[in-house]
């Protein structure tokens, strides 16, 4: 039995539509991004600079952080309630699932907050 202690919300259809909107904001910053590198020649540090110091590009860059961090979320919880269960691993499951779902939101935690400070310069 998989509970849902330690998934992103009390809901299966949340935690879907989470996944969806998500991937629609990746999708479209990497279309951007790609568009961008392709229709600025050359691109340099003074380039790079002046797109980054434009507050909607921060604002942009910010959600797209975001969403990243609770995409990878629920990915690695479904994940691990999918693969890390007591058919897999016995009676320790559990404790190897809990240990899995904290590791990966430290880091998920740890590479927004590193990604805020980058992009914010705090």
């Amino acid at each position: 039995m998989v509970t849902n202690i330690t998934n992103l919300s009390r809901s299966g259809l949340y935690d879907w539509m989470v996944q969806r909107v998500t991937a629609l904001v990746l999708a479209t910053f990497t279309v951007f991004m790609v568009a961008w590198l392709l229709c600025t020649s050359p691109v340099g540090f003074d380039e790079w600079k002046a797109l980054f110091d434009q507050t909607w590009m921060r604002v942009f860059s910010l959600l797209t952080l975001i969403s990243l961090g609770a995409h990878a979320w629920v990915g690695m919880w479904t994940i691990s309630g999918d693969y890390l269960n007591e058919r897999a691993l016995g009676k320790k499951a559990l404790i190897f699932r809990f240990l899995f779902q904290a590791l990966c939101g430290i880091t998920m935690f740890s590479y927004v907050v590193w990604g805020v400070q980058i992009l914010w310069g705090l």
